[in-house]
């Protein structure tokens, strides 16, 4: 079984159990996800959350950005998704891993990671997620 990241912003936790049902349907191993954090909880879990997270990237066989619209911005990509994007990439490149890349949707220009994401689209480093996804 492939095992699978899910990025993204951990505020759209309507879309995140719609991925993590999507890819469990496919018989994925889901390693990690974003996951809400509470306020009062904020500092002294942040970062296990962090290490965590990072280390699944390390050990993941498809990393997967769902760069859902937010903020009225479509294909919406935070800074901690564009570090965690970045990552793989480097992890790719550097580490020789062989972890496929998905995002899913192109960001809007808005994005100030746009420029960086077109370019490893263009190299073929990450690829648009291509599949079949029902309304959600």
């Amino acid at each position: 079984m492939k095992k699978v990241v899910i990025s993204g912003s951990s505020k759209l936790q309507n879309k995140v159990n719609y991925w993590l049902e999507h890819f469990k349907n496919k018989d994925y191993v889901i390693l990690d996800y974003p996951k809400l954090i509470h306020q009062d909880n904020y500092v002294v879990e942040l970062p296990t959350v962090y290490r965590d997270f990072y280390t699944a990237l390390e050990n993941t066989d498809v990393f997967f950005l769902m760069n859902e619209e937010k903020n009225g911005i479509k294909g919406y990509i935070g800074a901690s998704a564009i570090a965690e994007l970045t990552y793989v990439v480097i992890l790719n490149l550097i580490h020789h891993k062989n972890i496929e890349i998905f995002i899913l949707n192109m960001p809007s220009e808005e994005v100030s990671s746009y420029d960086e994401v077109k370019f490893w689209l263009d190299m073929g480093w990450i690829k648009l997620y291509q599949e079949e996804v029902n309304d959600y």
